[in-house]
Formats: structure tokens, sequence, C-alpha cells
């Protein structure tokens, strides 16, 4: 009878909001995001004969490299490799996770017309991806600085913290990009002539110092990365924890870019299996 069966009822009041219910589908399907992370680590070096070993010979090849050629110019600064390790290694996770988490929307946005699965789920895949390699990057960061003898401090487990807030900042931004890519293809290829562009405005190979004062100010105040990188250097490089000012401007930032780009994704999300 009528009175013995359960109907689901819409109601278009009691309707969640659509960055929510993002949310909450992105936790009912983790398992599916997990396998994206997986396939992400797995497939990159399924076929290379170190396998996930280049995760961590990746950027100590670059460091090599930088090294060679900017350490009698960069002289001055102490352990000058670990120097350009520690901002490699953010500069490099919030690098390939934007651009990862742009690109495979727009490869693997024919699923989305074939199943059902939160849109996020290529972007959190490729954050988690990065949360990983960047960990693993760490255990070549205190050899080298074994090596050169620069002093490893406790500060070096307060990096989960940074990490955490370049992720956010990083999802954040990956997630505008996403959105941009669906509409404007081309976003994909001028982002990575801007990535050359930005790196060289981030203190990474050259320490800050010798910056003139105004073109300092510029690029301190103006430069998203500039705070996140130098946040997550400092207990790494410098062996000491964060100031309050030090902590609190990339702190925000990263939560605001993070809540920007979540609403502007997902307020877009509906129109992506027709565009893609």
């Amino acid at each position: 009878m009528l009175n013995n069966k359960n109907y689901y009822v819409y109601d278009a009041k009691n309707k969640t909001a659509k960055p929510l219910e993002e949310l909450r589908q992105a936790y009912n399907y983790r398992y599916l995001i997990s396998q994206l992370l997986r396939r992400d680590i797995v497939t990159r070096y399924k076929r290379s004969f170190l396998g996930i070993g280049w995760t961590m010979l990746n950027p100590l090849g670059t460091m090599i490299v930088l090294s060679i050629a900017f350490s009698q110019v960069f002289k001055m600064t102490e352990g000058y490799p670990a120097y350009v390790l520690s901002g490699l290694m953010a500069w490099n996770f919030f690098s390939q996770t934007t651009y990862a988490s742009m690109v495979n929307l727009v490869w693997g946005g024919g699923l989305l017309k074939r199943i059902y699965m939160p849109r996020t789920s290529f972007a959190l895949a490729a954050v988690g991806t990065g949360v990983v390699n960047t960990l693993l990057t760490i255990i070549p960061m205190i050899i080298v600085m074994l090596v050169l003898g620069v002093p490893v401090k406790l500060t070096i487990f307060f990096i989960p913290i940074p990490l955490l807030l370049l992720a956010l900042f990083s999802l954040g931004f990956g997630l505008i990009l996403s959105t941009l890519a669906v509409y404007f293809p081309d976003v994909a290829e001028m982002y990575q002539i801007v990535l050359t562009a930005w790196m060289y405005l981030t203190p990474i190979i050259y320490p800050e110092e010798i910056l003139p004062e105004n073109i300092h100010f510029i690029i301190s105040t103006f430069n998203p990365m500039y705070g996140l990188v130098k946040l997550f250097r400092i207990p790494i490089y410098y062996g000491r924890l964060p100031s309050i000012e030090e902590f609190l401007f990339p702190a925000l930032l990263a939560v605001i870019v993070f809540i920007i780009g979540w609403l502007f994704f997902t307020y877009r999300s509906d129109e992506f299996a027709y565009k893609i």
C-alpha cells in the first residue's frame, strides 16, 4: 500500500549548496580518489628502471644542475644546494599539482559523460600525489643537508603545516585553472610559460637578500608563492619555526584561494560535461 512504501521527496528549499554537496561527494567517493592517486603514482614510473625512486632523484638532479650553474654566483649563501632544494620542493609541489589538476580534468573529461564522479576528483588526486612525492623528497633533502654540514633540526617535523597550506593553495588555484581550461583550452599551454616566469620571480635559486628594496617589496607583496616557499623553507633550511608574521599571511592566503577556487569550480562544474 501507499502508506507502507518509502518515497524520496525532492524539496528545493532543502537543497544542499553546490560547494558543500561537492565536499560531501568527494568524501563519499574517497576510494575512487585514492585509486586515481595510486594510478598517478604507479603509471608515472611504471616503465622506469628506478620506479618511484625518480620522485626523489628528480628534484635532486635539478638541484645539482642549478648548484653547478649558480653556486659561485651565490656563494655567500651557506649550503647553497640545500637552500635551492628546500625551495624546489615547495615549487615543484605547486607547479606539478596545479598543472596536473588542469590537464587531468580536460583529458579525463570523457568519464564525466559516462559515469558520475565528483568533479573535484582529479584535482584532489593531483594534490594527494604531490603530497606523497614531496614527503618522499624529504629523504634526499636530509641527506644533502648532512653532506653539506647544514644542521638538521627538530623543526623539520613542522613541515606538515606549511605542506598543508601549500596543498590548500595549490588545490584552490588548480581548480580555478581547471575551470578556465575547460572554456579556454589554450590556458594549459600558456600556463607553462607563466610557470617559468613565476619561478624566476620567486626566491628559489637566488637569496632574497640580493633583491633591491623596491623589487623585494613588490615580490613579497604581490607574489603569493613568496610567502609559501619561505614558510616551507624556514623549518628545513633555517632550522627555526616561522614567526607570526611569516605564518599568518601565507596561511590566510592559502585558505582564501582554496575557498575562492572551490566556489568558482563547483558553481561551474555542471557545465563541464558539455564543454569538454
